[in-house]
């Protein structure tokens, strides 16, 4: 899979979100958190994983999405991966 630019993700996080739990793709920016702006529980971000995963071609362990605190750090995070 080709490596996908910080607004690919964004975007596909977005969607993502917006299909799972119905957040408008407009509310999900770099800076939201997951739990504080966007009230994402945990097992909404289980699935928003596990979409992304698919997506983007990333494992993304459990261990590691406790610490993905922000939409930024996802974006980081599979950007780390892709290379």
């Amino acid at each position: 899979m080709a490596v996908a630019t910080e607004q690919q993700i964004l975007d596909g996080l977005a969607e993502i979100i917006d299909d799972i739990v119905g957040i408008d793709k407009s509310e999900v920016t770099p800076e939201k958190n997951f739990i504080d702006d966007l009230d994402i529980d945990s097992l909404s971000m289980v699935e928003i994983a596990v979409a992304a995963q698919d997506q983007f071609g990333v494992e993304i362990p459990d261990d590691e999405l406790r610490n993905l605190k922000t939409v930024n750090d996802v974006i980081n995070f599979v950007q780390k991966l892709q290379q």
